[in-house]
């Protein structure tokens, strides 16, 4: 996978290409990066790439001009295949479901803005998508792009070494992860589950199954309404519904 990132800032993405698994998996040339900077292009020895929005209003907007260029030059670097997002809090949302869609392509462009937003032509003529990480506002598009690259990355054979690390993950099946244990096997006087250390490998898989049913119960009802029961978690979830409705009888 060839990922290019367009950013007034390059040297924010050492943080992600320099360090864990995403540096390895760099190292090993599981992936390449590239930066861009779209100040090459500006048409002013000062570098500027923004300006003062038509009809007024506060802050400033990149010009579509310069941003085209590095665009242009991005696609050249892989061949005119690469599929160019522009990380914005006006895009569909990041789900564990895109990232794996996206880790199936081989060139990404990520297109990362600053100040009041991108001259709307260039989103309209030049980008395949808006993504957002989430109905919030940052600074710009560094962090959220060094997310969606992290959610990507860690689903591309090899990065993470063991992919049943991407399988077990929270959303990777639709629910929220279990709770996960290890040494010492007391803390604070808090002990581990004693399924756990049973070995009966089948009793194991039922647990954290239902641990994630209720997790997901408790904490994101909204994804158990989108899903499709198999049996065996319909009758877990209904063990679950049943035992709370206990608890509160005795409590």
């Amino acid at each position: 996978m060839f990922i290019q990132s367009i950013t007034l800032f390059p040297e924010m993405f050492d943080s992600i290409t320099g360090y864990g698994v995403t540096g390895r998996a760099l190292k090993q040339d599981l992936w390449r990066f590239h930066a861009i900077n779209p100040r090459r292009f500006a048409d002013n020895k000062l570098g500027y790439i923004d300006n003062r929005p038509f009809g007024g209003g506060p802050g400033m907007i990149m010009q579509a001009p310069p941003l085209q260029a590095a665009i242009d030059e991005a696609k050249a670097n892989c061949g005119g295949q690469g599929k160019v997002i522009y990380l914005s809090p006006q895009g569909q949302p990041l789900t564990h479901a895109k990232a794996a869609q996206l880790a199936q392509t081989r060139n990404l462009i990520l297109l990362c803005g600053r100040y009041e937003g991108i001259d709307e032509r260039l989103l309209q003529n030049s980008v395949d998508e808006e993504i957002s990480i989430g109905d919030f506002v940052v600074s710009g598009g560094e962090l959220p792009a060094m997310m969606l690259m992290d959610a990507v990355l860690r689903l591309v054979p090899g990065v993470l070494g063991d992919m049943q690390s991407a399988q077990q993950d929270s959303f990777s099946d639709g629910l929220l992860d279990c709770p996960h244990y290890t040494k010492p096997l007391v803390f604070q006087g808090m002990g581990v589950p004693e399924v756990l250390r049973s070995g009966n490998h089948a009793l194991i898989a039922e647990w954290r199954l239902k641990q994630a049913l209720q997790r997901t119960l408790a904490r994101r009802p909204d994804l158990l309404e989108k899903r499709s029961l198999i049996p065996q978690e319909t009758r877990l979830l209904q063990e679950i519904i049943a035992e709370q409705e206990q608890r509160a009888i005795q409590s």
